[in-house]
């Protein structure tokens, strides 16, 4: 049975598509069934450019292992990497505006 929980952000981003980097503006984070991943079930991360259609786009599906790995890195990457060039870190300051939107 599928869940069909979504959570959207919207983003400041660039992806590495097919061809060349594009601009990405939204986040699509869903748990589901992969289209390609040999997984029964994965979380899937749909990075997009909506003004510029479905070539615009660019998709991972992880483990839900690979997923907590990820979520980790990325914590850890941004918690270093704030503290060492003195940006004030995302948890003190406002969630921004679309950020975990179901």
């Amino acid at each position: 049975m599928c869940s069909w929980i979504t959570y959207h952000a919207d983003i400041a981003a660039h992806g590495k598509g097919v061809a060349d980097w594009i601009p990405l503006t939204k986040a699509t984070v869903y748990y589901d069934h992969p289209v390609s991943a040999p997984l029964d079930h994965a979380l899937i991360i749909d990075f997009a450019n909506e003004a510029e259609g479905p070539a615009a786009r660019v998709s991972v599906e992880l483990s839900a292992d690979s997923a907590y790995q990820l979520i980790r890195a990325i914590q850890a990457a941004l918690d270093s990497g704030q503290a060492q060039h003195d940006v004030e870190p995302l948890s003190t300051m406002q969630e921004p505006e679309g950020a975990l939107a179901k």
